[in-house]
Protein backbone atom coordinates (compact mmCIF):
# COMPACT_ATOMS: atom_id res chain seq x y z
CA UNK A 1 0.00 0.00 0.00
CA UNK A 2 1.20 3.72 -0.66
CA UNK A 3 2.73 5.08 2.50
CA UNK A 4 0.96 8.03 2.00
CA UNK A 5 -2.61 6.53 1.34
CA UNK A 6 -5.40 6.54 3.98
CA UNK A 7 -7.14 3.58 4.25
CA UNK A 8 -11.17 4.20 4.77
CA UNK A 9 -13.36 1.65 5.76
CA UNK A 10 -16.64 2.57 4.92
CA UNK A 11 -19.68 1.48 7.51
CA UNK A 12 -18.53 -1.66 8.31
CA UNK A 13 -21.49 -2.18 10.64
CA UNK A 14 -24.32 -4.65 12.27
CA UNK A 15 -27.18 -2.80 10.10
CA UNK A 16 -24.99 -3.76 6.85
CA UNK A 17 -23.95 -6.65 7.94
CA UNK A 18 -26.38 -8.79 9.58
CA UNK A 19 -28.19 -10.85 7.20
CA UNK A 20 -31.45 -10.23 9.19
CA UNK A 21 -31.09 -6.40 8.74
CA UNK A 22 -32.93 -5.46 6.24
CA UNK A 23 -29.81 -3.60 4.53
CA UNK A 24 -27.71 -6.48 5.63
CA UNK A 25 -25.38 -7.08 2.39
CA UNK A 26 -25.04 -10.97 2.09
CA UNK A 27 -21.30 -10.23 0.32
CA UNK A 28 -19.78 -8.65 3.60
CA UNK A 29 -18.30 -11.85 5.18
CA UNK A 30 -15.95 -12.34 1.89
CA UNK A 31 -14.73 -8.56 2.32
CA UNK A 32 -13.51 -8.87 5.90
CA UNK A 33 -10.49 -10.41 5.61
CA UNK A 34 -9.16 -8.22 2.89
CA UNK A 35 -10.49 -5.63 5.08
CA UNK A 36 -8.10 -6.53 7.82
CA UNK A 37 -4.94 -7.03 5.13
CA UNK A 38 -5.81 -3.73 4.02
CA UNK A 39 -5.70 -2.09 7.89
CA UNK A 40 -2.65 -4.49 8.67
CA UNK A 41 -0.78 -2.70 5.96
CA UNK A 42 -2.17 1.21 6.40
CA UNK A 43 -1.87 1.26 10.32
CA UNK A 44 -2.56 4.53 11.74
CA UNK A 45 -3.67 5.44 8.55
CA UNK A 46 -6.76 3.66 8.60
CA UNK A 47 -10.05 5.17 9.10
CA UNK A 48 -13.26 3.94 9.79
CA UNK A 49 -16.83 5.75 9.03
CA UNK A 50 -19.92 5.09 10.83
CA UNK A 51 -23.79 5.71 9.12
CA UNK A 52 -25.50 6.99 11.67
CA UNK A 53 -29.29 8.55 11.49
CA UNK A 54 -29.75 12.66 12.23
CA UNK A 55 -31.81 13.30 15.87
CA UNK A 56 -33.37 15.94 13.87
CA UNK A 57 -33.50 14.70 10.01
CA UNK A 58 -34.52 17.04 6.77
CA UNK A 59 -35.67 17.14 3.28
CA UNK A 60 -35.55 14.02 1.81
CA UNK A 61 -33.45 12.57 4.67
CA UNK A 62 -37.08 12.56 6.80
CA UNK A 63 -38.89 10.71 3.97
CA UNK A 64 -35.67 7.83 3.79
CA UNK A 65 -36.07 7.13 6.98
CA UNK A 66 -39.86 6.97 7.71
CA UNK A 67 -39.42 4.13 4.92
CA UNK A 68 -37.05 2.43 7.15
CA UNK A 69 -38.62 2.50 10.21
CA UNK A 70 -36.21 0.27 11.59
CA UNK A 71 -32.88 2.26 11.51
CA UNK A 72 -34.36 5.06 13.00
CA UNK A 73 -32.73 4.54 16.57
CA UNK A 74 -29.82 6.32 18.51
CA UNK A 75 -26.46 6.63 18.03
CA UNK A 76 -25.58 4.03 19.97
CA UNK A 77 -27.41 1.13 19.41
CA UNK A 78 -25.67 -2.13 18.67
CA UNK A 79 -27.35 -1.96 15.29
CA UNK A 80 -25.01 0.58 14.34
CA UNK A 81 -22.12 -0.71 16.01
CA UNK A 82 -18.67 -2.07 14.06
CA UNK A 83 -19.09 -5.33 13.79
CA UNK A 84 -16.99 -7.61 16.06
CA UNK A 85 -14.32 -8.71 12.88
CA UNK A 86 -13.20 -5.43 12.30
CA UNK A 87 -13.64 -3.32 16.04
CA UNK A 88 -10.61 -3.17 16.33
CA UNK A 89 -8.81 -1.81 13.28
CA UNK A 90 -8.71 2.00 14.19
CA UNK A 91 -9.34 4.36 17.07
CA UNK A 92 -10.30 7.04 14.48
CA UNK A 93 -13.89 6.98 13.96
CA UNK A 94 -16.10 9.44 11.61
CA UNK A 95 -19.93 8.87 12.59
CA UNK A 96 -22.23 10.78 9.89
CA UNK A 97 -25.63 11.02 8.58
CA UNK A 98 -24.78 11.25 5.13
CA UNK A 99 -24.32 8.06 2.93
CA UNK A 100 -20.83 9.73 1.51
CA UNK A 101 -18.42 9.75 3.84
CA UNK A 102 -15.89 12.84 2.56
CA UNK A 103 -16.73 15.47 4.74
CA UNK A 104 -15.31 17.99 6.85
CA UNK A 105 -14.73 15.51 9.48
CA UNK A 106 -12.71 13.23 7.20
CA UNK A 107 -10.89 15.67 5.66
CA UNK A 108 -9.61 17.00 9.28
CA UNK A 109 -7.69 13.50 9.42
CA UNK A 110 -7.19 13.03 5.86
CA UNK A 111 -6.28 15.99 4.14
CA UNK A 112 -8.40 17.65 1.53
CA UNK A 113 -6.83 15.83 -1.63
CA UNK A 114 -5.52 12.45 0.05
CA UNK A 115 -5.04 9.15 -1.90
CA UNK A 116 -8.09 7.20 -0.05
CA UNK A 117 -7.97 3.48 -0.62
CA UNK A 118 -11.75 2.69 -0.32
CA UNK A 119 -13.25 -0.46 1.22
CA UNK A 120 -16.57 -1.42 3.12
CA UNK A 121 -19.87 -1.80 2.56
CA UNK A 122 -22.54 -1.07 0.82
CA UNK A 123 -20.72 -0.56 -2.85
CA UNK A 124 -23.85 0.72 -4.31
CA UNK A 125 -24.72 3.52 -2.00
CA UNK A 126 -22.31 4.36 0.66
CA UNK A 127 -19.28 3.82 -1.06
CA UNK A 128 -20.22 5.20 -4.17
CA UNK A 129 -21.52 8.13 -2.75
CA UNK A 130 -18.46 8.91 -1.07
CA UNK A 131 -15.66 7.98 -4.28
CA UNK A 132 -17.29 10.04 -6.33
CA UNK A 133 -17.80 13.12 -3.90
CA UNK A 134 -13.91 13.02 -2.73
CA UNK A 135 -12.54 12.28 -6.41
CA UNK A 136 -14.29 16.21 -7.30
CA UNK A 137 -13.07 17.54 -4.58
CA UNK A 138 -9.39 16.59 -6.01
CA UNK A 139 -8.83 12.91 -4.19
CA UNK A 140 -7.14 10.07 -5.68
CA UNK A 141 -9.58 6.93 -5.00
CA UNK A 142 -8.45 3.42 -5.56
CA UNK A 143 -11.54 1.58 -4.69
CA UNK A 144 -10.28 -2.53 -3.62
CA UNK A 145 -13.10 -4.25 -5.17
CA UNK A 146 -12.49 -7.36 -3.15
CA UNK A 147 -12.86 -5.39 0.20
CA UNK A 148 -16.11 -3.64 -0.46
CA UNK A 149 -19.44 -5.45 -0.37
CA UNK A 150 -22.58 -4.23 -2.27
CA UNK A 151 -26.46 -4.74 -1.06
CA UNK A 152 -26.41 -7.11 -4.17
CA UNK A 153 -23.79 -9.04 -6.30
CA UNK A 154 -25.57 -7.01 -9.49
CA UNK A 155 -25.66 -4.11 -7.19
CA UNK A 156 -21.84 -4.37 -6.50
CA UNK A 157 -20.66 -4.88 -10.61
CA UNK A 158 -23.13 -1.96 -11.51
CA UNK A 159 -22.03 0.57 -8.79
CA UNK A 160 -17.91 -0.68 -10.05
CA UNK A 161 -19.02 -0.30 -13.59
CA UNK A 162 -20.12 3.31 -13.27
CA UNK A 163 -16.45 3.75 -10.91
CA UNK A 164 -14.41 2.60 -13.33
CA UNK A 165 -15.89 5.75 -15.61
CA UNK A 166 -13.68 8.04 -13.90
CA UNK A 167 -9.55 7.56 -14.05
CA UNK A 168 -7.47 8.88 -13.09
CA UNK A 169 -9.52 10.12 -10.41
CA UNK A 170 -10.58 6.55 -9.62
CA UNK A 171 -9.01 3.36 -9.85
CA UNK A 172 -10.31 0.14 -9.28
CA UNK A 173 -7.41 -2.44 -8.22
CA UNK A 174 -8.09 -5.70 -5.94
CA UNK A 175 -6.77 -6.13 -2.13
CA UNK A 176 -3.57 -7.93 -3.83
CA UNK A 177 -2.58 -5.12 -6.22
CA UNK A 178 -3.12 -2.94 -3.06
CA UNK A 179 -0.59 -4.68 -0.51
CA UNK A 180 1.36 -5.39 -3.39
Amino acid sequence: MHPDAWLVVIDPQRIFADPASPWGSPMFPAVVEPVRRLAAAAAERTVVTRWVPSAEPEGSWQAYLDAWPFAQVPEDDPLLEVVPELHDLTDTVVSLPTFGKWSEELQAVTGPTPHLVLAGVSTDCCVISTALAAADAGATITLVTDACAGSTPENQRAALDVMALYPPQITLATSEDVLR
